[in-house]
Parts: C-alpha cells; sequence; structure tokens
C-alpha cells in the first residue's frame, strides 16, 4: 500500500511542470502607461481600477526613469533591465542602440524580459502589444508570440484594449504587455497636469478595468500578478529633462502571492521592472542586467 501512495505521489509531480512549482503565479499583466507621472496619482479624482491594484497589493511613487526620461531609452530599461549606458538607446525614438550594447544574445540584441523568458521557459505564452510602434524596436520581438499595433488611438482609444481582451481569453498568456501612448499625447498637446490630463488618465483606468475583467472571463484572475508602471513624466508639454516630475513614475504590484502593503519605502529603478517579472518566474537573470526584484512585494 505505502508502495502505491509513493507511486501515486510521484505521478503527480512528474504532471506538473518543474518550473511553474516554482513560480509566484502562472500569468503575468504587465500595463505601461506612457508620460504617466507619479505627481498625478494623488491628483487624480477618478482612477478607481489603478486605485483598488495599489491598496490591494504595493506600490511606489518614488521610481525613478533612466536618463534622458524619454519614451524610447525608458522602454528599453523597463523590458531589459539595464541602464541607457548599457542599452545603448539615447533618443526618445530610437529604433537601434545609438552606442553599441555592451553586451548581446544570440540575435544579437540586448537580453530582455522576452528573450530570458523565451530561453529558459520555451513553451511560455507572450504578447506585446502597444499604441506606439517605437515599443517594438526595444522588446526583442522575435522572442513574443504575439505583437500587434493600435496606431488609431486618438479616433479609438479603446482599440488596444479590445485587442488585449481578446488575447488573453483566447491564449490565457504568461507573460503579457499592454502599453499605452495616449496619456503622453495628451500631455505634449495639452501639457502635463492639466485637466485634460487627468480625463485621458481616467480614461484609460477603465481600460485597466476592463483588462483585468478580461483575466476573470478567462478564469486566469487568480493566478495572475498585475504590474503597471510608466515610461517618464512631464512638465508642462515636455520631458526629457532632470526635474522629478519628469523622473518618477508610480510602479504597482498587485495579485496572486502579493503583499497588501500599500505604499513600500523600496528604492525602485527603471530596470527593476523586468528583475521583479523574472522573479515571479523564477528565470535567472543576465549578468548584464543591473535591475534586482523589489523582493518585498511577494509573500
Amino acid at each position: 500500500m505505502k508502495r502505491l501512495i509513493f507511486i501515486l505521489f510521484a505521478i503527480c509531480l512528474i504532471a506538473i511542470p518543474s518550473e511553474a512549482k516554482r513560480w509566484k503565479a502562472k500569468h503575468v499583466v504587465f500595463i505601461g502607461i506612457d508620460a504617466w507621472g507619479a505627481y498625478s496619482v494623488k491628483k487624480s479624482e477618478y482612477i478607481p481600477n489603478i486605485r483598488s491594484l495599489m491598496d490591494n497589493g504595493c506600490y511606489s511613487l518614488k521610481k525613478r526613469s533612466v536618463m534622458p526620461s524619454a519614451s524610447a531609452i525608458n522602454w528599453a530599461s523597463m523590458f531589459n533591465g539595464a541602464p541607457t549606458e548599457m542599452h545603448g538607446y539615447f533618443q526618445w525614438n530610437s529604433k537601434v542602440p545609438d552606442i553599441p550594447s555592451m553586451y548581446t544574445n544570440s540575435r544579437g540584441v540586448f537580453p530582455t524580459i522576452f528573450s530570458i523568458m523565451r530561453e529558459q521557459i520555451p513553451n511560455a505564452e507572450m504578447g506585446c502589444i502597444y499604441e506606439w510602434d517605437g515599443v517594438k524596436y526595444v522588446i526583442d520581438s522575435v522572442a513574443v508570440d504575439y505583437r500587434d499595433y493600435a496606431p488609431d488611438y486618438r479616433d479609438d482609444p479603446e482599440h488596444l484594449t479590445r485587442m488585449a481582451e481578446k488575447y488573453i481569453k483566447e491564449k490565457k498568456p504568461t507573460l503579457f504587455a499592454v502599453c499605452y501612448v495616449h496619456l503622453d499625447w495628451v500631455g505634449h498637446h495639452e501639457g502635463h497636469d492639466t485637466q485634460g490630463y487627468y480625463d485621458c488618465l481616467s480614461m484609460l483606468d477603465k481600460q485597466v478595468g476592463r483588462i483585468i475583467q478580461a483575466t476573470k472571463d478567462a478564469g486566469i484572475y487568480d493566478d495572475t500578478i498585475f504590474i503597471m508602471t510608466g515610461d517618464h513624466g512631464g512638465v508642462d508639454k515636455g520631458h526629457g529633462g532632470r526635474t522629478l516630475l519628469e523622473l518618477e513614475t508610480p510602479f504597482v504590484v498587485s495579485g496572486k502571492g502579493v503583499k497588501k502593503l500599500g505604499e513600500i519605502d523600496d528604492v525602485v529603478m527603471q530596470y527593476d521592472t523586468a528583475a521583479t517579472i523574472a522573479e515571479v518566474f523564477n528565470l535567472k537573470r543576465p549578468q548584464a542586467w543591473r535591475g534586482v526584484p523589489i523582493y518585498s512585494v511577494f509573500k
């Protein structure tokens, strides 16, 4: 009888992928908002879905972007766990490194969270969708299963969200990044810290709520970690400078296995985002990365 019990127990262990047993959650949904300055969180009147993630998880309003505080540079650091000087992207719209990357993988690019996950968990379902096509140049797009673009966000601000809902329900991705740029456009045309800026953030909060609901509809909500952040903030109608309004962005982690601590005191840098995602899936981080996981947020 004991022998039979042992055999059944061994079969159960074999049936569960060994790496999945060590994961903190089976799914990560990353939501990035271009030009989301940390200052806006306390001043926003209506962002209930974002506040729910913050209240039921952990967050920092002191996370800093890398210099210069502009788009391609910081989307790159967000996904590849390293600062500007290492990955080489120096312009807001860089499509390739402006100086050679200090290290490259087998495909000749600096390793991203998507590429190391593809190498270590080959069967993982991964996707990245965006409203600004500059994102595709910094994610190692060959590594993802699904990559798509919603350029008509001004006329159809829900287009990207519909794409996200469809993918979540159909594929139940292991790692999925949804990157909104509408707030950045408003910041440049109406100004940061304006009524138009906050109206746009409220609209984006509704999109966040729909993405959360999509994970519930797909049956993966209870095993999902949500991570939200921004690439940079802004001042007046621009960004790229050295002010804290431009450098500080929110960092929110909530969901399966995440502590309910509210605001945390940890020092958080842009490149810690990739490292924190890697920690969820027990991935070995490349030596070239300088980001570290925010360990305190996990149970």
